[in-house]
């Protein structure tokens, strides 16, 4: 097996290969060096509670970075129709649903490091197949298929020098590119531009609550909050303590705006600080710092198949590149992994051939996927909609999850596990 991409959910699948699918030799490339410093990539990731115990079952949970979400709360603006008694509002808090936590936040620069330990560890075990491909970019995947189907199908991988593979893995990829929207999409391939740019950066909160994420509809898009850890001791931040020396909670902030009428690219520091706390509910917290914002365009980029001509996978970011609303784009990569390598591992026991256990995979990953994708797709697109009580309409679907029986619950354990 090649897998192409070590991120977090190439990481994964290898670790995973490794410890359960000992009949097959792994091939880990990426186009980074071995030695590369990823720590200081201040990416935001937001883990599920599944994601978080399928971590620290390969033993690659961080000892110290994360920190635990113990409360989501959804809401959105008051509609212009006024609902009497209507409180769009969800809120989900771990101890009602008898977990010790509903996920967890780190950085991109933690998770990273802590699995490709785990990874180099595990190789140095077994040297004879598991093999480090860093710094090699693959350059081109080509499809080996024998005349009259005589053998299995091999995948040609390029990398400087082509080698064949029984099944290659494609587990990198993912930024929507706005400038591709206009091209034409390949076959077997969803794609559509949300029309909308987020900004992504750190602020530090006022009364903010420990373990709190917020996510709050506005009518331009969603605002989140995700909450960061502590610095570490004597770790200068401007977002650590405010101007009186109050010690501040952290949180990473996703803000989605229209792209074509962009309120936050000419906003100074303390404008754009100003229009957030108007946006927050008031149980976020006052932001009073915030750090410099990058911004990315927004779109939808989905394989319709996860496999291709049953040696070529594509999983996480490879697969689905999905709008950041309900911030589940990694954990359904490492569902993707699981259920690949779960697949693998009991092929040979079945006497099933790779081409049959690829099949399986893409009819068992479909619910969990097409769930998510239509999930995050229709509330991405309803904040585009010039349609009377759209709103409205989001504001009832919120205040039913709250308060009809059963269903807060049903949200929070597709939210925690994916759909089982």
């Amino acid at each position: 097996m090649a897998i192409i991409g070590a991120g977090p959910v190439g990481l994964a699948l290898a670790l995973l290969m490794a410890r359960r699918c000992p009949q097959w030799r792994i091939s880990l490339f990426d186009a980074r060096e071995l030695q590369a410093d990823v720590g200081r990539d201040p990416r935001t990731l937001a883990l599920s509670l599944g994601s978080v115990q399928l971590l620290r079952q390969l033993g690659a949970w961080p000892s110290e970075g994360s920190q635990p979400i113990l409360q989501v709360q959804v809401s959105q603006e008051t509609p212009a129709v006024a609902l009497a008694g209507v409180r769009a509002q969800v809120h989900i808090r771990a101890a009602d649903m008898g977990v010790p936590e509903l996920g967890a936040v780190m950085a991109y620069g933690i998770l990273v490091p802590a699995l490709q330990r785990a990874w180099e560890q595990e190789q140095a075990r077994q040297p004879h197949r598991l093999h480090h491909r860093f710094g090699q970019a693959v350059q081109g995947l080509k499809v080996d298929t024998p005349a009259g189907n005589a053998a299995p199908s091999r995948v040609e991988v390029d990398a400087g020098i082509a080698e064949f593979f029984d099944l290659a893995v494609v587990a990198e990829g993912g930024v929507f590119m706005r400038e591709a929207a206009n091209a034409p999409s390949p076959m077997g391939q969803l794609r559509h531009d949300y029309g909308q740019t987020a900004w992504v950066g750190t602020v530090g909160l006022a009364g903010g609550t420990p373990g709190l994420a917020v996510e709050r509809f506005s009518r331009q898009g969603p605002v989140a909050l995700l909450p960061l850890p502590p610095l570490p001791p004597l770790q200068p931040s401007s977002t650590a303590t405010d101007a009186n020396g109050t010690s501040l909670t952290r949180a990473s902030l996703v803000w989605c705006v229209n792209a074509a009428e962009d309120p936050v690219s000419e906003l100074q520091d303390a404008q754009r600080m100003a229009v957030l706390n108007s946006l927050l509910p008031p149980g976020a917290g006052r932001i009073e710092t915030i750090g410099p914002l990058k911004s990315f365009a927004l779109g939808l980029l989905a394989q319709m198949s996860l496999v291709q001509s049953g040696c070529l996978v594509r999983i996480g970011n490879a697969a689905q590149t999905l709008h950041p609303v309900a911030g589940q784009g990694l954990n359904l990569g490492l569902r993707d992994a699981h259920a690949l390598t779960d697949r693998l591992r009991s092929a040979q026991r079945r006497g099933e051939s790779l081409a049959q256990a690829l099949a399986r995979v893409h009819w068992e990953r479909a619910p969990d996927r097409w769930s998510m994708i239509a999930a995050t797709d229709f509330l991405a697109r309803s904040f585009t909609w010039n349609l009377p009580g759209a709103a409205t309409t989001r504001a009832l679907g919120l205040w039913a999850v709250e308060h009809l029986p059963g269903l807060k619950p049903a949200l929070a354990r597709q939210m925690m596990f994916g759909r089982r």
